[in-house]
């Protein structure tokens, strides 16, 4: 089956990507009322002045909202889970990588669940952190087809240069909100992105079209499942336990930062190496680990078990004071509720395409003074993955960006791929050239 995406000549936007880059100029610039800012669509205008007093940064990355688990779970949870083939079979029939668009649907604010399409596609829109698992509500992104769809509560197409964020300008969108059947409650955002195909009124015709069918196949399906159960008591409701969502950041510190939002309170603590170590630790072993594992691990002796009972108490009682539902159970010694780390959710963003989110998330090595075992192992995973990922799918961009951090600086390879990626007339190539001589020659 063809895909419903192919270029058209009709649908060109009113005014040229230059006019409306340089009213974005003068919108940032403080000049709103200028006449090149009044020929630009009035409801972007007015998302660009929403963007603005959110404090969006013009080049800043999408936050990452969701963790691997919330991710995972909240897609099981989700009541579009149930639509997403439909919508995969609407929207990109045939071979996904010959689409030439991207497929996004999302939450009601604005949280990514699934990302799907060409994979070309993807891994350029990845580098702006178009991935699952980061939010484009407007207050996060500012003005983009989700999450301005989801703001007005209604289907928008969004051409290039109108994104308020320069790192999306060269992509454009379509999205239209999704609503609960029944109710009308805004469940959810379905958006098409990818270049001026996507952003013609045959475009909006198909995913209005899409939402639609969504809303229709979940009534048909709750209608089913009530004639299928019709005495099926109601649900009792169970009152929810208090959460805690704690985040160990150990990327470019000697003593960790213990982030923790218990119930609604966040706390924040330094944390010295070894207890830094520990916690690294049973984070990225969320099986538990005996004590001689992990005495291996952090010593560097699985005979360490008298010093690492004592220091295993210490570890506690700090616990207790700071983040009481983090204090670890023995035999084996585990967490008994989830610790991301940041390490972990820059491998995670990694996974996922989004190259340059991970790099701006690398503050440095992990721990880069420890010297446990099991510190150095993750140390070097992250360092290589993060290299690897760069050099065969990251922009050049992004490759220039990693080739200014302290860890690509010196990195031949790097700056001989970034030298092959730029044109020929980049102003760039000559500093990189000069870069590439000297290391070579030292």
């Amino acid at each position: 089956m063809s895909s419903p995406w192919s270029p058209r000549r009709e649908g060109s936007p009113d005014a040229s990507r230059l006019l409306i880059e340089r009213a974005h100029e003068e919108f940032v610039r403080g000049n709103p009322d200028d006449a090149r800012v009044r020929d630009v669509r009035g409801v972007v205008r007015e998302s660009w002045r929403r963007s603005l007093d959110s404090l969006v940064g013009l080049e800043g990355l999408p936050p990452l909202a969701l963790t691997p688990e919330e991710l995972e779970r909240h897609r099981r949870e989700h009541p579009l889970s149930d639509v997403i083939d439909m919508i995969r079979g609407l929207l990109i029939p045939g071979a996904p990588e010959e689409s030439g668009v991207v497929v996004a649907v999302g939450d009601a604010s604005g949280r990514l669940l699934w990302v799907e399409g060409d994979r070309r596609v993807r891994a350029l829109t990845g580098d702006m952190g178009f991935v699952a698992g980061t939010s484009w509500a407007e207050e996060a992104v500012g003005t983009s087809a989700p999450g301005t769809a989801l703001r007005l509560d209604r289907s928008m197409q969004i051409r290039g240069a109108e994104h308020f964020n320069r790192l999306v300008q060269p992509w454009s969108c379509t999205a239209a909100p999704v609503h609960d059947p029944e109710t009308r409650r805004l469940i959810g955002v379905i958006d098409v992105t990818g270049g001026d195909e996507v952003v013609t009124p045959q475009a909006q015709l198909l995913v209005d079209a899409t939402a639609r069918a969504v809303e229709g196949e979940l009534l048909l399906a709750r209608l089913r499942a009530r004639a299928a159960a019709p005495q099926a008591p109601r649900p009792r409701r169970v009152p929810r336990s208090p959460q805690t969502r704690a985040t160990l950041r150990v990327l470019g510190r000697d003593r960790a930062l213990l982030e923790v939002d218990a119930d609604g309170s966040e706390t924040v603590s330094e944390l010295g190496q070894r207890h830094a170590e520990l916690l690294l630790m049973l984070a990225t072993h969320r099986q538990g680990l005996s004590a001689e594992r992990l005495g291996e691990l952090v010593y560097g002796d699985p005979d360490a078990s008298v010093t690492l009972r004592a220091e295993m108490v210490r570890l506690r009682k700090a616990l207790e004071r700071i983040a009481p539902a983090l204090v670890p159970e023995s035999r084996p010694y585990r967490l008994t509720v989830p610790l991301e780390t940041d390490a972990h959710q820059l491998l995670s963003l990694l996974d996922r395409g989004a190259h340059r989110v991970a790099l701006a998330a690398y503050r440095g090595d992990v721990l880069p003074e420890s010297s446990a075992p099991g510190v150095e192992e993750l140390r070097d995973t992250v360092a290589t993955a993060l290299r690897e990922a760069l050099l065969s799918e990251a922009s050049v961009e992004v490759l220039l960006a990693y080739a200014d951090t302290q860890a690509g600086a010196d990195d031949v390879e790097v700056l001989r791929l970034c030298l092959e990626m730029l044109p020929a007339r980049s102003p760039k190539r000559p500093g990189l050239v000069a870069r590439i001589e000297r290391l070579e020659a030292s």
